[in-house]
């Protein structure tokens, strides 16, 4: 039986990806303090980050598609909060329903969406 999905994105510097997620998006960090390693949640999602200092930003695939229940309200938090949105992705009508896209400081694509 599966119950949940926690994804795994590489990070190369803790201290900076601390400050996107937690003090930028307002995920919370769960679980303790891990050498190379770190996990956050905000409301049902959880992330895992683990430590890749070689990862080239421009080279890294990471994507994850977050489901939202009011897209709206979220895309306008991060436009107040200054956050970059995707320049290609920004707030959208697509067939499956709206979304928009950010990167995270290791290019880690984070796609939100709302049926």
């Amino acid at each position: 039986m599966l119950t949940n999905i926690h994804p795994k994105i590489p990070m190369r510097d803790m201290r900076i990806t601390k400050a996107f997620y937690i003090d930028q998006l307002g995920f919370n960090q769960v679980g303790g303090d891990y050498e190379g390693y770190l996990m956050i949640k905000k409301d049902q999602i959880e992330l895992h980050l683990f430590e890749f200092k070689e990862l080239i930003p421009e080279e890294n695939y990471g994507m994850i598609y977050v489901r939202t229940d009011n897209i709206e309200a979220l895309y306008q938090e991060y436009l107040q909060k200054n956050i970059s949105i995707h320049p290609n992705a920004p707030l959208q009508q697509k067939p499956w329903g709206k979304e928009f896209s950010i990167l995270d400081p290791d290019s880690n694509l984070i796609t939100f969406g709302e049926q």
